[in-house]
C-alpha cells in the first residue's frame, strides 16, 4: 500500500465518522462556540405511531432547583427543547417557543446544556420571558435518554412526545415555523395509538 493510501484511508474514515455524527446538521462550525448548528433545510422527522419506541425516561433538576421527571407528564403531549444561551438559533426561536407554550395544548420543558453557570442560563430565560421549566444539564447527560435514534444532535433541537411519553417527532435545528410546531403537537395528540 502506498504511503498516500495509508494516510488517506484513516482520514477518509475520520471524515465519514464526523459526517455521520453531525447528522443532518452539516459540518459548519461556530469557532469557539464548539457546537454544530442545525440545518436550514428539511430538519423535521415524524415517527409513525406503530414505529414509536418505549417512553422516554428522563429526569433532572431545573434551573429553579426543582426535580422534574418526564414520567410525571404522561397523559400530556410534551415539547422538549434543547438549548444553550450562546446558541444564536436558540435565541432566534425562543420567542416563538414562549408564545407557543402559552397557546398550545402541550407541556413545554427545556433542557439547558453547555451553560455551566445556572445564573447565565436564568438570565437567558428572563430575557426571553421563558415561563416553562428547564432542566440544567451542562454535561448533556440527560440527552442519553433519547437513545441513538432520537438523540438531539444539533442545537437547538426539539422533541415532541406523545401522551405515552414516546418520541412522536424530532426537529434537528431551529423549528421551521410556528405552523410546523402546531402540526407536530396536533399530530402527537391525535395519534393516541
Amino acid at each position: 500500500m502506498s504511503s498516500l493510501r495509508r494516510i488517506a484511508a484513516p482520514l477518509l474514515v475520520t471524515l465519514l465518522t464526523a459526517g455521520l455524527t453531525a447528522g443532518c446538521s452539516g459540518l459548519q462550525g461556530t469557532g469557539d462556540g464548539d457546537y454544530v448548528p442545525g440545518a436550514k433545510g428539511n430538519n423535521v422527522a415524524e415517527v409513525a405511531v406503530e414505529e414509536r419506541e418505549s417512553p422516554i425516561e428522563l429526569s433532572g433538576t431545573t434551573l429553579d432547583g426543582e426535580e422534574l421527571a418526564l414520567d410525571d407528564l404522561r397523559g400530556e403531549v410534551v415539547v422538549v427543547n434543547v438549548w444553550w444561551s450562546q446558541c444564536a438559533p436558540c435565541r432566534s426561536e425562543m420567542p416563538m417557543l414562549v408564545e407557543a407554550s402559552e397557546e398550545l395544548d402541550a407541556t413545554f420543558v427545556g433542557i439547558n446544556i453547555r451553560n455551566s453557570s445556572e445564573a447565565e442560563a436564568r438570565t437567558f430565560e428572563t430575557k426571553y420571558g421563558v415561563t416553562y421549566p428547564s432542566i440544567h444539564d451542562p454535561g448533556s447527560e440527560t440527552l442519553l435518554a433519547f437513545g441513538t435514534r432520537y438523540f438531539p444532535r444539533s442545537m437547538p433541537s426539539t422533541v415532541v412526545l406523545d401522551r405515552e411519553g414516546r418520541v412522536a417527532s424530532l426537529v434537528s435545528g431551529p423549528i421551521p415555523s410556528r405552523t410546523t410546531l402546531e402540526a407536530l403537537v396536533e399530530g402527537a395528540a391525535a395519534a393516541d395509538g
